[in-house]
């Protein structure tokens, strides 16, 4: 009995991001328009499974990001052709034999100026570039990030001296 209330509990504490297609979210954006978040990633990449298993799996995280974004995943070196915005974007140098490994970057994700991975991209409601956050982040390091951009106070940050003012009187909640 004590087993199964235990798995319950858990249960509902278990959370998943709603993660969907670029197409998916700009269809949504016309009915719901929201801010979005994607995750830009490739699949040899050791900090973007950590970013998946301790950061994205979060109760706090999943909950946030599902009320408050569209969350797309998008992997950088992959060889899907991405239409955004009325224009298409592939990866022509894209090797097959190298699927799992080290490949040529998405001209999407060099169109979104990510160097390195992890990289977040947000955008706004208007599916607009906000800002790329490259790296792994924990939850709390997240959190300043997607509650900036979610409440628009990144508008009123325009110099290095407002980003430590903005930081200061941050107040978290998630826990880690």
């Amino acid at each position: 009995m004590i087993a199964i209330l235990l798995l319950s509990i858990t249960y509902l504490n278990a959370q998943e991001i709603n993660w969907i297609s670029i197409e998916k979210a700009e269809e949504l954006m016309k009915k719901e328009p929201r801010k979005i978040i994607m995750d830009v990633y490739t699949t040899w990449c050791g900090p973007c499974k950590m970013l998946d298993k301790n950061t994205f799996s979060n109760p706090d995280v999943a909950k946030y990001i599902n009320e408050n974004y569209y969350a797309i995943k998008f992997n950088a070196e992959g060889d899907a052709n991405v239409t955004f915005q009325g224009n298409t974007y592939t990866n022509p140098n894209y090797d097959p034999a190298k699927k799992n490994k080290r490949n040529a970057q998405h001209q999407f994700a060099r169109y979104l100026s990510v160097r390195a991975y992890p990289t977040m991209v947000f955008f706004d409601d208007e599916f607009n570039l906000i800002a790329p956050i490259p790296g792994y982040l924990v939850p709390k390091q997240l959190e300043i990030y997607l509650k900036l951009f979610k409440t628009n106070k990144y508008k009123e940050v325009k110099s290095k001296e407002d980003w430590e003012k903005y930081q200061n009187e941050f107040v978290y909640e998630f826990k880690s």
